[in-house]
């Protein structure tokens, strides 16, 4: 099993049929799931499943739902990011992450590789998402 960072191939071909809509406040609903190392998460995954998702206190399946910041440009680059997000007083262990839109089908968008797993007891596990800028935003189209 493994878990390798992209952005998902058919999320690539769903922005150029119009079906993700990134709007903050009225836009399409965003989540973001755990997963353990047992999953396999890569470029073709194409939408949220449970099989080998997290369990534990502090997380409930189908994960946190994002707060999408709205899309911006600068340069030739258009992104976009999103608010950190936190499993609060959570023990669990996860590797990696997916994001996916709840709104339209549980249509997969981007994986998270942790490089290894990660684990909370008893506390806050936090997905920390790069700056939001045309080099680092978590969802870049350069």
């Amino acid at each position: 099993m493994a878990i390798t960072q992209t952005l998902c191939t058919s999320f690539k071909q769903e922005l150029l049929q119009g079906i993700h809509d990134f709007t903050a406040s009225t836009g399409d609903t965003y989540k973001l799931a755990l997963f353990t190392s047992a999953a396999t998460l890569d470029a073709s995954t194409a939408t949220y499943s449970t099989s080998n998702e997290v369990s534990g206190t502090g997380y409930t399946a189908g994960g946190n739902t994002l707060t999408a910041v709205t899309p911006t440009t600068s340069g030739t680059t258009a992104f976009v990011d999103f608010n950190d997000t936190t499993f609060t007083d959570a023990t669990i262990t996860a590797a990696g992450a997916l994001i996916y839109n709840s709104t339209d089908g549980d249509r997969a968008v981007a994986v998270l590789d942790f490089g290894g797993d990660k684990t909370s007891t008893n506390g806050d596990f936090t997905i920390q998402f790069p700056t939001a800028d045309a080099s680092n935003a978590i969802i870049r189209i350069a």
